[in-house]
């Protein structure tokens, strides 16, 4: 019976590879998939729930090449709001590294991972849309510039959330906040260093 079960996981594997290839270039996307309380498997190439885990990766494009694709959005996006394109940039390496089907653990989608709430409040009807995505999540960052007066206290709140910022009056005590205001401080400075 084992044996007959990896026949069919190995088969379907072929099937699924097999049927990306006949559509071409294109249409290639990570597959996904996760199991339910029956025991049924679910794929999907969108992972739009939390409970799917990575199960077939493609090959993905390099950083460079999405900052291209999205350049024109997050320029508007920086003119609109005041808020500087390389910091928009480093949000959405952290993020999502430029994933705009991406979905965290806690449920925040997108590009620059907009928890529901905040992409309610933003005006966010679809967070997997680039251009809804960088446009709230730009418009959110530059009211935290704005309250916080700090990059870094901005990004903190971005993170954890302003209540937490303004309890501890500044980066809270949190690993997780503290690594990502690292990380897009560091991602900031290349982006900042390599402009045009």
């Amino acid at each position: 019976m084992g044996s007959e079960n990896r026949t069919k996981r190995i088969a379907f594997c072929f099937l699924t590879v097999l049927f990306l290839v006949s559509l071409g270039p294109q249409a290639f996307s990570d597959i996904y998939r996760y199991k339910d309380e029956s025991g049924v498997w679910h794929f999907t190439n969108v992972k739009n729930d939390a409970r799917y885990r990575l199960y077939i990766r493609t090959r993905r494009e390099k950083a460079s090449t999405y900052i291209k694709k999205y350049e024109g959005i997050i320029e508007q996006a920086s003119s609109r709001f005041g808020v500087a394109s390389p910091l928009i940039k480093a949000i959405i390496k952290t993020e999502s590294d430029f994933d705009h089907r991406a979905v965290s653990h806690k449920g925040a989608k997108g590009l620059m991972q907009l928890m529901p709430e905040t992409a309610d409040a933003m005006e966010v009807k679809d967070p997997y849309d680039p251009e809804e995505n960088i446009f709230g999540g730009t418009r959110y960052l530059s009211r935290l510039l704005a309250r916080f007066g700090g990059i870094k206290k901005a990004l903190a709140a971005y993170n954890a959330g302003p209540d937490l910022v303004e309890k501890y009056h500044g980066i809270p005590p949190i690993p997780e906040t503290q690594d990502f205001v690292d990380k897009v401080m560091n991602y900031y400075r290349q982006y900042s260093a390599n402009r045009p």
